[in-house]
């Protein structure tokens, strides 16, 4: 029976938590043994678990990134002691996810990959694995990640550095560490991303695009009846709100919109709430998927104004329920639709935003069912999923 062993700092938790633990059930389901290593929360899952570190080693691996910018270079004795555990159990495949996220020492790590004789699989969930410090850069509007990162604009942002700017170093320090691992093949999620990366010092490594999928049998149209059929309803969704998510784009948007047209955000915070003009309505964040799928269903449409992303999942989950999709033209996030099932804004361009808006909820020109079927033809997870699986058969046969 072949071994898998996956990293993430979630397991079954969080999109990429998520997705490690759909692929773990597929791989059970196709004959592995299946793992999965994570580093925090305390999550249940059909694969065996392997907790890395806990939380007091996570949060004093936050406090070295703040005070020295030194991001996934502290827990040291942690990893050497993951290391061992790998060493115990003799996976024949290793799949990294993000491997950023205050719990792991990618040096460590990689410097026990480069000797290790099994195929290494790297799913790029975000940016971070070729840069000297962020998971993203386009709303910085920086390149300095394709030459050498230096003199970071990000530096606050997530991993945040109280003062300290290490990026020059942390550069080249990733670029020693990930080059020369032998059978190492990258997954990026998005075609785009598979693009930035061809532009990265990661270059040279073979690298195929799988995207995101999604529970077809939870997120799927619902019979909701709106209080004010008059009423059109704009859906936002997010896991954590902020600049970078478009938040500000919403506040403005609402300005432009008729009376009658309502914005709904899901996973807001308490403070946020309290700022919210009139017309726009906050909801906290849900682990409820079934309350998720009936608000994208009631919704008139669903708008990700995202100021820089990967392969949002949240654009699927509103196709998977017939609802149509309005996006800025960011990152992967256009990749999820078709002429036939949404709209692409150009960046930050909030009147074209408002125009697509309108036009989709008054002439009722895209179909809920188009909407549904292109994501039970690109999305099913469990279909998007067993390319994975496909992938690994195929690494083991080299």
């Amino acid at each position: 029976m072949p071994i898998l062993l996956q990293i993430n700092v979630t397991a079954n938790w969080g999109s990429t938590g998520k997705i490690a633990e759909d692929i773990g059930k597929l791989a059970i389901e196709a004959g592995w043994e299946s793992w999965i290593a994570y580093g925090r929360g305390n999550p249940t899952s059909a694969s065996n678990l392997i907790r890395i570190g806990n939380d007091f080693d996570m949060k004093f691996h936050a406090l070295q990134t703040r005070l020295f910018d030194n991001h996934a270079l502290a827990s040291s004795k942690v990893t050497e002691g993951f290391i061992r555990k790998i060493k115990e159990i003799k996976p024949d495949i290793i799949h990294l996810h993000n491997i950023h996220g205050y719990y792991l020492n990618y040096q460590i790590l990689f410097r026990f990959l480069k000797e290790y004789d099994a195929p290494i699989i790297w799913t790029l969930h975000d940016c971070w694995p070729f840069t000297g410090h962020c998971a993203y850069y386009d709303f910085a509007k920086c390149s300095r990640w394709q030459t050498e990162c230096h003199d970071c604009p990000q530096l606050k942002s997530y991993p945040a550095s109280l003062w300290h700017d290490r990026s020059t170093k942390n550069f080249f320090t990733k670029k020693e560490s990930f080059l020369g691992c032998r059978n190492l093949t990258f997954v990026p999620v998005s075609d785009w991303l598979n693009g930035e990366l061809k532009k990265s010092f990661l270059s040279g490594y073979p690298a195929v695009t799988i995207h995101n999928g999604i529970d077809l049998s939870v997120f799927t149209p619902a019979e909701t009846v709106k209080e004010d059929s008059t009423q059109k309803i704009i859906l936002g969704v997010a896991s954590v709100w902020d600049k970078r998510k478009g938040l500000d784009e919403f506040v403005k948007l609402r300005k432009l919109l008729p009376e009658n047209y309502h914005i709904t955000l899901v996973g807001l915070s308490n403070d946020q709430i309290a700022t919210l003009p009139d017309g726009i309505t906050g909801i906290r964040r849900t682990e409820n998927v079934r309350q998720l799928a009936d608000l994208y269903s009631m919704a008139d449409v669903f708008v990700n104004p995202t100021l820089e992303d990967n392969f949002p999942t949240t654009n699927l989950e509103a196709l998977a329920c017939g609802t149509p999709v309005i996006t800025y033209r960011t990152g992967g996030s256009p990749e999820a639709i078709d002429d036939a099932t949404g709209f692409i804004v150009d960046y930050q361009d909030v009147e074209a935003l408002a125009r697509q808006i309108v036009t989709v909820c008054e002439t009722n020109a895209i179909s809920a069912n188009v909407c549904r079927k292109r994501a039970e033809n690109f999305y099913n997870k469990k279909i998007v999923f067993q390319q994975y699986i496909t992938l690994y058969n195929n690494c083991l046969k080299q």
